[in-house]
């Protein structure tokens, strides 16, 4: 029996539930702007709050997910987004407000910390992102073509992220008590490759903050250098919102063909690229192609890292903290293109973001070669997609002369008559082999 390729709906549903609210940062942003006795960078800064509370939860939770319980904990993370982001909605004092996205913030975290570390326990966890970037790139989508048009004010998109919440609610009923850890020895272990995973984590911080600087201010580069009226910008972003969608999908049909070296690798590439041709764009078909380019190539690499990030460890700590460090570089994203577009302008700070990227795609994909297993070590044999033999037949026991060394002297070959050898084996074995057969 084949095991099933659809990914389970727990994970993919908490999934959502926690990366709505990133998603819908810009239009949640603009709108407590616009509603309340806020100033754009007074906005910016709740949007910055509430994402710094989704990436410490992340830091505080990472670890705790086995002991506390998969269940209780989402349950928890879904019931704060509900109570936080529903009393932000209905407020219309600064303070409820403020106060209600932090809290939403973290569950928000919470729920995507659930979400990460089961994902990681999937046998195929880049399956299992791609389907949940997927469901949230939809619904983000949806809400962006819907709520412009239910009128103004800033409840509606905290509204939106509340009600996805409740709609989770009850899928939580079918997760575990606690989600499957690796063998016993490992349980009470250090975070495995601990170096792939900080320098992840690390480049991870600096990646988020290279797209989120851009995305948080794509629509001044549209409105300010390109002259184009809202409603085109409005057009462009979500023909890119739609390109994303496509990007997803693409990502989900490759998998693991290519591995995950060249998608990080090279779609980083491609995305400084993007970058540097959108904030130097000053006709509609320059802004419209480095936009929808770079939304479409972005939730791509975004799935391949999400899935490194949880092959570092099957228990998804590092899933996880990863995940909470590209948080931190979301949060600080706007500000950082913000103050450099006003100190050098959009093309400068274009090109300072792509020739960061470029810096940062190195660490990532050596990180990616690294736990891919590329390289054949000296001594190993290496399996198919796996570990190298000899250090499989030194973990599991098998005595290591077993496995020849790469370069060994050939043994002798010993002929064995066959006949001679019949009648005793048949005396030592027949009864036992009568038995099994």
């Amino acid at each position: 029996m084949f095991a099933p390729r659809t990914p389970p709906r727990p994970p993919v549903a908490l999934f959502t539930a926690g990366y709505l609210a990133p998603y819908l940062l810009p239009t949640t942003v603009g709108r407590l702007d616009s509603d309340l006795p806020l100033s754009a960078t007074q906005a910016g800064a709740v949007g910055s709050a509430l994402l710094l509370s989704s990436a410490a939860a992340g830091f505080v939770l990472a670890s705790r997910v086995e002991r506390i319980g998969a269940r209780t904990l989402a349950r928890l993370g879904l019931a704060l987004a509900l109570l936080g982001y529903g009393g932000a909605a209905l407020s219309t004092a600064v303070p409820a407000v403020i106060v209600g996205a932090v809290v939403g913030g973290f569950g928000s975290g919470t729920a995507t910390t659930v979400a990460a570390t089961l994902i990681a326990g999937q046998r195929d966890p880049h399956r299992a992102s791609t389907a949940g970037l997927l469901t949230v790139s939809a619904l983000a989508g949806a809400v962006y073509l819907t709520v412009p048009h239910l009128g103004p004010g800033h409840g509606l998109p905290l509204a939106a992220i509340a009600l996805t919440a409740l709609a989770v609610w009850p899928l939580t009923g079918r997760l575990p008590a606690g989600v499957p850890v690796a063998p016993a020895r490992h349980d009470k272990a250090r975070l495995p490759h601990a170096r792939s995973g900080l320098v992840l984590a690390a480049a991870m911080v600096c990646w988020s903050l290279a797209q989120n600087s851009l995305w948080g201010v794509s629509g001044r580069i549209g409105l300010e250098q390109v002259h184009l009226g809202e409603a085109t910008v409005g057009v462009v972003f979500a023909l890119g919102l739609g390109a994303g969608l496509a990007g997803v999908l693409a990502a989900g049909a490759l998998g693991a063909r290519l591995g995950r070296a060249i998608p990080i690798g090279g779609g980083t590439v491609l995305i400084a690229a993007c970058i540097v041709l959108s904030a130097s764009a000053t006709d509609l078909r320059s802004f419209a192609a480095g936009e929808i380019a770079w939304n479409t190539l972005y939730p791509v690499v975004l799935s391949y890292l999400i899935g490194l990030a949880a092959s570092l460890d099957p228990r998804g700590r590092w899933a996880v903290l990863v995940g909470s460090a590209s948080s931190l570089g979301t949060a600080a994203g706007p500000l950082t293109g913000s103050v450099l577009s006003a100190q050098a302008g959009f093309p400068v700070m274009g090109a300072v973001l792509g020739a960061g990227l470029l810096v940062i795609a190195l660490p990532m994909t050596a990180v990616a070669l690294h736990t891919g297993g590329r390289p054949l070590l000296p001594g190993a044999i290496r399996r198919r997609g796996g570990h190298p033999a000899a250090l499989v037949a030194a973990a599991t026991g098998t005595p290591t002369g077993a496995v020849p060394e790469i370069g060994a002297p050939e043994q002798p070959v010993v002929e064995i008559s066959v006949e001679a050898a019949a009648v005793p084996a048949q005396r030592a074995y027949g009864k036992a082999g009568s038995e099994v057969f």
